[in-house]
């Protein structure tokens, strides 16, 4: 990988979720500051944000339509908002942990921690279909955070500096994005803060990357190698 850009990224958000849309950044956070915000990019400074009640443990987030969709940690229930006013005008129900979540067309992807991704009916929140996720040798579970770039989902691995770029038909991994050393900041335990938060700048072409209460966030190029 090639650092692109650096930004200021609040130390205070454990990020669980991230996603670009019309030049700003939303991030759910979890802990004990969970909440859902919409971040200005360049100077990291939270715009708007709406705290979860203290009994919720924020997880990933996805945007479909001009709505936002959160999911919790542990208690199998999400929130729907309105993008624009950050009013929440549902509730979502689901049969495993949440983790995270992104967009394809008509369908929402959650991912539970293990090696499967749901894909999920936004109305209802239903499972539509699911698949597995391996590489060439082995189940790939403790999937996380997801965004989907370019025909690929992209997911941090949970505990690594691994992302995983997964074909969404068939769960096979494409390749993976070893991202170990782009926080070198000596007082960041990565080990326990770790690498989770992907977003994509469709419009320009720009991949975002943070951590869980790092001082950064990294535009990043990939670079491929074999």
């Amino acid at each position: 990988y090639r650092i692109i850009n650096t930004y200021p990224h609040d130390t205070e958000a454990f990020t669980q979720g991230l996603f670009f849309y019309d030049a700003m950044l939303y991030e759910g956070t979890g802990e004990t500051n969970s909440s859902l915000r919409e971040v200005e990019l360049t100077s990291g400074k939270v715009q708007r944000q709406l705290n979860l009640s203290s009994s919720f443990f924020g997880e990933g987030i996805t945007l479909y339509k001009d709505r936002i969709y959160q999911l919790t940690w542990k208690s199998k229930v999400g929130f729907v908002y309105d993008r624009s006013t950050f009013r929440q005008i549902n509730k979502i129900y689901y049969q495993t942990d949440g983790w995270g979540l992104t967009t394809i067309d008509d369908r929402i992807v959650l991912s539970d921690g293990s090696n499967i991704l749901y894909f999920m009916e936004p109305e209802m929140f239903t499972v539509a279909s699911m698949i597995e996720v391996y590489d060439n040798e082995k189940k790939v579970d403790q999937l996380n955070e997801l965004e989907y770039i370019n025909g690929e989902i992209w997911a941090n691995i949970w505990t690594t500096d691994l992302i995983a770029r997964i074909d969404p038909l068939s769960g096979k991994v494409l390749a993976y994005i070893d991202l170990k050393g782009i926080m070198k900041r000596p007082d960041i335990d990565t080990s326990e803060n770790v690498l989770n938060g992907i977003a994509f700048d469709k419009e320009n072409n720009r991949i975002f990357v943070t951590g869980k209460n790092w001082p950064e966030l990294f535009e990043i190029k990939i670079i491929e190698s074999r």
